[in-house]
């Protein structure tokens, strides 16, 4: 019975059922997979319930953000609309024009206007609004009271949830020329300002109209990286002898990096779109000089002039542009260690 190869026990027939059998045994498959490999096929009956739970949004990402991209063809066509009813037959019999379009964006004044104009406000953006919701989700962090801290965080993101056209009508009762400020400075006999009109401020009023909406929004996203952040790793400091700035300094800061890092990508990434609504309220205000950027220049011509084709083309030129500054972004975060939107 000792020579049998009946299993001893339970534990010894896993285990002998788990040994590969060798590639020259006539009982075993001539193939074998490499351990911990599975099929397709296998992959897919295990996550068939996953796949088709993704499966409507996948179609919609399809349907809005892919489909319309067929659209650009319009950049090299001097496009007509009303040739018919249906889009598909207009694209295909308007005349094509080749680059025509993007030779006059490139001799276009009001196109470089407005590039420039885009380029500062992400800029202002970028350094006066992007560190603000780290440092307000620092500082709701060392709040000790929770209800304190709950109540900050709410009112810090209630601003979101509203429209920029009362943003925009709140901003405008506050610094406007009628507004509280203007009134207050004629009180005390100075000259009254309005704000709200000054091409000169106008990117500064744009950044903080941004800020007072969205840095509640932004404040979520580096809680929740906080919240994973082990409390071991302050009680070890503290040991060590750490103050307080040195605890944020060694361990809060590094625990936020990588998410610091991938929203910096994508803030790159979007460096080009600086809020279309925003903006297109406030352009008639300040003049296109100062209120210009590509979003409403592409706007303006395309769907108040109906120039399609030469609209098209500058949005095309934006898309690329974006792209490139993504894998640009994204390559100088791999650089500095981090992931970033993927990964090597």
């Amino acid at each position: 019975m000792s020579n049998s190869t009946v299993p001893r026990s339970k534990a010894e027939a896993d285990e002998k059922s788990r040994t590969p059998v060798a590639s020259g045994d006539a009982t075993g498959p001539k193939k074998k997979r490499s351990a911990g490999k599975l099929s397709l096929r296998i992959r897919f009956r295990r996550d068939r319930v996953l796949l088709l739970m993704t499966l409507p949004a996948v179609l919609l990402v399809l349907l809005f953000n892919y489909v319309p991209i067929l659209g650009n063809v319009v950049a090299f066509q001097e496009y007509d609309p009303y040739i018919s009813d249906n889009g598909v037959v207009s694209i295909l019999n308007s005349p094509w024009v080749g680059l025509e379009n993007f030779q006059r964006l490139f001799e276009d004044s009001a196109f470089w206007g407005a590039v420039q104009n885009t380029l500062v406000l992400f800029f202002l953006q970028l350094v006066l609004y992007f560190p603000i919701p780290i440092l307000l989700a620092l500082l709701i962090n060392s709040v000790v009271r929770p209800r304190v801290r709950a109540v900050s965080q709410a009112i810090l993101y209630l601003p979101h949830f509203f429209s920029w056209v009362l943003v925009i009508a709140v901003f405008q009762q506050l610094f406007g020329g009628a507004g509280i400020l203007s009134q207050l400075l004629r009180r005390h006999g100075y000259d009254g300002i309005d704000i709200m009109t000054d091409p000169d401020t106008f990117a500064f009023l744009i950044t903080a109209q941004s800020v007072w909406k969205d840095a509640g929004w932004g404040i979520i996203v580096f809680l929740a990286a906080l919240a994973s952040v082990p409390p071991d790793l302050y009680e070890a400091a503290a040991m060590d002898g750490a103050n307080r700035w040195r605890r944020m300094w060694h361990v809060t800061l590094p625990a936020l990096r990588p998410v610091i890092a991938l929203l910096l990508v994508l803030r790159v990434g979007d460096a080009l779109t600086v809020g279309f609504e925003q903006i297109l309220l406030q352009r008639d205000a300040v003049g296109p000089g100062a209120g210009e950027v590509l979003d409403t220049f592409v706007w303006w011509n395309g769907v108040r002039n109906q120039d399609f084709g030469y609209a098209a083309a500058a949005g095309l030129i934006k898309g690329v542009v974006s792209l490139g500054l993504v894998l640009v972004a994204n390559k100088v975060a791999h650089l500095m260690g981090e992931q970033g939107v993927y990964k090597k």
